[in-house]
């Protein structure tokens, strides 16, 4: 059990985090510092913190775990304003969606402490924000992705496996790098492509008539693009060498589809469309939610 966790940032996904170790019985308090002094304020009222920060430094004064769930353009300068009080006991995370930029503000950050520090990702999140929606079950039954590099204590990565894996997570290990290629693929690109599709609406003078006669298809497809715009304005400029490289490759399968409509050659439309049916037909999630046993 931690004796406290530091929490900075206590929106939806810190809030989240506190709920989730309190009701582990994995922390016997909870001190929390948001930019915003109201939403630190709310998040005592609602239990989500025990004692209210004047400033992220305080938070951290007298924990042992620190979970820094802030905007990726604000890693820097969040650890730069904790590095004082960071011991080579000291668990330090984040839950940011973009890794490599995020370890190199630890670096420069930390210096000499970078090793207390281990990059997470947990595959997680819901198109609400604030700490009015935090939720202890948010992530149980999800992936978490951890990205140590060589300076990450072997301690602390161990414990760091050992949380989320009591939080119910399912914990694997990869490299900053790798991690951005992926989920540039994977969950950016997503969200860029759906914030395009909204936006091509709502530019044609008939979007309003056509999107009132949008269904479930249309509903899926979109659900992304209600994510808050300032979190993934930063994640997509944080990551957009690894977006920009997918999103080539989409135009590229795009262009293809549009050539076999245009010269009316079904069979290759036909053969593509399958294609893309039989791999969506078998592939599983791999952070898939079970249910918590009863």
């Amino acid at each position: 059990m931690f004796e406290q966790l530091g929490l900075i940032g206590c929106g939806l996904m810190g809030g989240s985090f506190a709920l989730a170790l309190k009701k582990a019985g994995l922390v016997k308090r909870v001190v929390g510092y948001s930019k915003s002094p109201s939403t630190t304020d709310r998040a005592r009222q609602l239990g989500v913190i025990d004692v209210e920060a004047p400033s992220a430094l305080l938070a951290v004064a007298g924990a042992d775990i620190v979970l820094v769930a802030v905007p990726v353009a604000a890693t820097e300068a969040t650890l730069k304003a904790i590095k004082h009080l960071v011991t080579p006991q000291m668990l330090i995370m984040d839950v940011g969606s973009t890794k490599a930029d995020v370890v190199q503000a630890a670096r420069r950050a930390l210096r000499d402490q970078v090793g207390s520090f281990v990059p997470a990702h947990p595959i997680t999140g819901r198109e609400v924000a604030g700490v009015e929606h935090a939720d202890a079950e948010l992530y149980y039954g999800r992936q978490v992705i951890l990205t140590p590099t060589e300076r990450t204590l072997t301690a602390q990565l161990l414990q760091a496996q050992e949380v989320w894996q009591a939080l119910g997570c399912r914990v694997s290990s990869m490299s900053p790098e790798s991690h951005d290629g992926a989920f540039a693929a994977v969950s950016h690109l997503p969200h860029l492509l759906a914030f395009a599709m909204m936006n091509s609406l709502t530019g044609q003078p008939d979007g309003d008539e056509y999107l009132s006669l949008a269904g479930p298809g249309f509903r899926d497809f979109t659900r992304i693009a209600a994510g808050e715009p300032k979190m993934w304005r930063d994640i997509m400029l944080a990551n957009r060498e690894e977006l920009l490289a997918q999103s080539k490759l989409f135009q590229q399968a795009l262009a293809q589809l549009e050539q076999a409509i245009a010269s009316g050659n079904s069979q290759a439309l036909e053969d593509m469309l399958t294609l893309a049916s039989e791999t969506r037909a078998h592939w599983r999630m791999g952070a898939q939610r079970t249910s918590r046993p009863r």
